[in-house]
């Protein structure tokens, strides 16, 4: 899969949840891990962060919002249920991300909506844990980025096979 993507989370509060959203983060691949104004030692999600995510992934920390620095290029997408954000499943996921959460109690706050280039929100009747709507985001971004056989309009498996992958010409840069 090409680009990158980082996940991260603002004003979090409950140590399991993010070590559940950064264990996950390492299972999907992610390139860095990030937090903003944590209400909780991040020292304290190996509880739940199994794979020690923290010694294989960079982990950024900043006091606040207006301090938060992404790499050039980089497209911030909130996560939040609100009604003007677009749906999950009819967003194509910007080649360089990195995604934010809110807190388990709360929303995005205005700083950060106001700096997100995008803001999805997972259709479900009500909110949903911080890790299980990070894993499905990710899920959705390995599922429509990744190179996978196509569904089957039937149900089951894929009927075709995934086709070889074709190199390009080769590029030269002056």
């Amino acid at each position: 899969m090409r680009g990158y993507f980082g996940i991260g989370v603002e004003n979090i509060s409950k140590p399991m949840n993010v070590g559940n959203l950064f264990r996950s983060a390492h299972a999907f691949g992610a390139d860095f891990i990030f937090a903003i104004a944590p209400a909780v030692d991040l020292r304290e999600i190996q509880k739940a962060d199994t794979s020690r995510t923290v010694k294989h992934l960079p982990l950024y920390e900043f006091p606040e919002a207006s301090k938060l620095v992404l790499p050039r290029d980089c497209q911030l997408v909130g996560v939040e249920l609100m009604d003007e954000a677009v749906d999950l499943p009819s967003f194509n996921h910007p080649e360089r991300a990195a995604y934010i959460l809110g807190p388990e109690k709360g929303s995005l706050s205005p700083e950060v909506n106001s700096r997100c280039n995008y803001v999805v929100k997972i259709p479900t009747k009500f909110c949903v844990n911080v890790g299980i709507a990070g894993a499905i985001l990710m899920y959705d971004r390995l599922i429509t980025r990744g190179r996978f056989a196509p569904r089957p309009e039937a149900v089951g498996g894929p009927v075709e096979e995934l086709a070889p992958h074709v190199h390009g010409d080769r590029i030269v840069r002056h």
